[in-house]
């Protein structure tokens, strides 16, 4: 519901458009140096604080409803994001691997995308009684406690990997740490030149995930079909399960990729010209879809790369995804004062078409 916050506090479309890319600035910014923390502190330690920075960008929103507040609040987002993403794609892959089971990464990590969704499909059936009863306060509580819940699961993960943490009183001086940081930066970057099979995983992955960032106008979208605000949740409730339903199926039929995604680029522009609460659907089948091909371009990703640099070469992919959610953000804020929310998230079909037709031929 923070798009429509935005709007009821008098936010205009490039304005909302500006917020979300202070958001994803924050996020490449911080991404790759985050990784490559993980690959030489702690994957687990990154994950479990991560909650905790986003949640305190959540408390200033509704503690200070103002562009300030809300830009603060998406620079702790983007912070608190970038130290979960490529560690917990690492520790998750690494782990499985040490156990046998590598082959199931696709699987486990769709499944949590889908248990993920699920509880989002929970709190957004619930969002509409929230708000009318408590309001945007009793909303940004609720999303509080939900990220101190996440930093205590965080902090219960497996880590099995030796690692200099600073605990049991042998840990790295300053130059030796920040020799090990440069280390593991240079190695990295350097998988990522030498090998192309990971760079065009690499490529695939974050195109793929950076255009997905239109679902932060869906809102938006469900607005301009007709429908009253206290109902928004009810419409993004769909697309929700739409995308529970695509994380269930992760790891299923991966050779029918390129036909899906063709498919769902469909879908996606056919549902947001359509311009009604029906059309919905087909937005919702969309995003399931690509729910569905995340996860397995993650896992063919994770399958390229070695342990050493696991968090950081996934954390490039982080990077280049907030580069191309960027660029659609800037795209749409531009688009904004020519269309509505429809023809410009029917752009986005565009990408995942194209990525579509590479996939077919091999590229991917």
């Amino acid at each position: 519901m923070y798009a429509v916050l935005f709007t009821t506090t008098g936010l205009s479309a490039a304005e909302i458009s500006s917020l979300f890319i202070v958001w994803s600035v924050t996020s490449f910014a911080a991404e790759l140096p985050s990784g490559v923390w993980a690959d030489v502190f702690s994957r687990r330690r990154l994950i479990a604080a991560g909650p905790l920075v986003t949640g305190a960008g959540f408390a200033l929103w509704v503690a200070f409803p103002s562009y300030p507040a809300f830009a603060a609040g998406f620079v702790l987002w983007g912070i608190g994001g970038a130290l979960v993403s490529g560690s917990l794609e690492a520790l998750v892959y690494e782990e499985l691997d040490r156990a046998g089971a590598a082959g199931s990464y696709a699987r486990v990590m769709g499944r949590a995308t889908a248990v993920r969704t699920t509880a989002f499909l929970l709190a957004t059936a619930v969002a509409a009684p929230v708000l009318a009863v408590g309001g945007y306060p009793a909303l940004g509580a609720a999303s509080v406690a939900t990220m101190l819940v996440a930093a205590a699961i965080g902090r219960s993960f497996p880590e099995s990997r030796d690692r200099n943490d600073g605990e049991g009183g042998g840990g790295e001086d300053g130059r030796t740490a920040v020799g090990s940081y440069l280390r593991t930066l240079r190695a990295g970057l350097a998988e990522v030149r030498r090998t192309p099979p990971v760079r065009r995983a690499l490529v695939y992955v974050s195109v793929l995930m950076g255009v997905t960032s239109v679902d932060e106008y869906l809102p938006l979208l469900a607005l301009s079909t007709g429908v009253a605000e206290a109902a928004v949740p009810l419409v993004i409730l769909l697309i929700t399960a739409g995308e529970a339903v695509g994380g269930w199926l992760a790891g299923r039929g991966s050779r029918w990729e390129a036909a899906a995604l063709a498919v769902a680029a469909l879908c996606l522009a056919a549902g947001a010209l359509a311009g009604t609460p029906a059309a919905m659907v087909l937005v919702a089948a969309a995003f399931g879809v690509l729910r569905w091909a995340i996860a397995s371009a993650e896992a063919r990703l994770q399958e390229r790369i070695g342990d050493d640099s696991r968090a950081t070469v996934s954390s490039m992919a982080g990077f280049a995804s907030d580069v191309a959610a960027v660029t659609a953000y800037a795209s749409y804020g531009l688009g904004s004062a020519w269309a509505g929310p429809g023809p410009l998230i029917a752009v986005a079909a565009v990408p995942y078409l194209l990525l579509a037709l590479a996939h077919r031929l091999g590229r991917f």
